[in-house]
C-alpha cells in the first residue's frame, strides 16, 4: 500500500471574550472524511509568519479550505453590510486568505467548501452576493435560520469534474447560506448551479489541477453518501499531485 497523502485542513477561531481565552477548533466532520477516503488530516492554526506557512504546505499533497458559520467582511469586498451579516474574526479571515492564496500560488489540490469556496473565489478574483434573498430575483432557500436540514436540488453543469463525481440523476445538497459567487474568477467555471441560478460550485479550468469549491458541505451529517465521493476524487489527486505551473491569472 502506498503512502497515504497529507492533507491540511483550515480551523475555526474565536477572538478573546470578557469570561473566555482565545480558541481555535476543527469541526470532525472534515477530518473524519478526509480519514474516511483515504487521507492523513493535519490540522493548520493561524500561523502569523509566511514562512512557517509556507514550510508546513510544502509538506503537504492537498488542501481542505473549510467554511464556518460567519461571513467575509462585506466592507472588505467593497459592500455595505447587510443587518443578516455575521462578520468572521479579522484573524481567522485575515489567515483563510493568506493560506488560500499561497495554495493557489503553489497549485496545491484544494478543496474549498461553504465560505472557504467563497474565499477561494475572492482570492482569485471573483466577487460575492452578500444577500441572496435581495440580490437574486425569485430565490429559492438558501437558508432557514430555524431548520438545519435544509436540502434543495443542483443543476450540474455537463462535462464538468463535479458531473463525473456525481453522475446522472436529481442532486440534492444541504443549503445554510446567504452569501454566493457572483461573478466566477478568471481560470475558472462553474460546475452546478441552483433552478434560480445561484453558482453553488466552481472548478479549475485546468484539468491538471484539482481545485473546486462547492457551496454547500459533503462533510456534514445531513450529507448523502453521494457527497462522500467529492473527498474521494480530491484525494485521489493529492495522491498523485505534482506542483504543476504557477497560476497565471488572464490579463484584464
Amino acid at each position: 500500500m502506498g503512502m497515504k497523502p497529507w492533507i491540511g485542513i483550515n480551523g475555526d477561531f474565536r477572538a478573546a471574550k470578557k469570561n473566555s481565552e482565545l480558541l481555535s477548533w476543527f469541526n470532525s466532520g472534515y477530518y473524519d472524511r478526509v480519514i474516511a477516503a483515504g487521507g492523513l488530516p493535519t490540522l493548520i492554526p493561524p500561523l502569523g509568519e509566511d514562512a512557517d506557512l509556507k514550510q508546513m504546505l510544502k509538506k503537504l499533497d492537498g488542501l481542505v479550505l473549510v467554511g464556518c458559520s460567519f461571513d467575509l467582511e462585506p466592507v472588505r469586498l467593497g459592500l455595505d453590510q447587510h443587518p443578516s451579516t455575521r462578520v468572521m474574526p479579522q484573524r481567522r479571515e485575515d489567515f483563510d486568505r493568506r493560506l488560500c492564496q499561497m495554495a493557489v500560488d503553489m497549485r496545491l489540490p484544494i478543496l474549498a467548501i461553504g465560505s472557504g469556496l467563497q474565499t477561494l473565489s475572492v482570492i482569485c478574483g471573483g466577487s460575492l452576493l452578500q444577500h441572496i434573498p435581495e440580490d437574486v430575483p425569485r430565490s429559492i432557500l438558501h437558508r432557514d435560520p430555524v431548520e438545519s436540514r435544509l436540502r434543495h436540488v443542483l443543476e450540474i453543469e455537463p462535462g464538468s469534474r463535479l458531473d463525473a463525481i456525481y453522475g446522472p440523476g436529481e442532486i440534492r445538497v444541504n443549503s445554510q447560506h446567504h452569501m454566493a459567487i457572483d461573478q466566477v474568477p478568471d481560470g475558472f467555471r462553474i460546475s452546478a448551479r441552483t433552478p434560480d441560478g445561484v453558482v453553488e460550485a466552481i472548478e479549475a479550468e485546468d484539468d491538471r489541477w484539482f481545485c473546486m469549491g462547492v457551496q454547500w458541505h459533503p462533510e456534514n451529517s445531513t450529507a448523502s453518501e453521494l457527497d462522500m465521493q467529492v473527498f474521494q476524487e480530491f484525494l485521489g489527486a493529492a495522491s498523485g499531485s505534482a506542483k504543476i505551473l504557477p497560476f497565471k491569472r488572464k490579463a484584464a
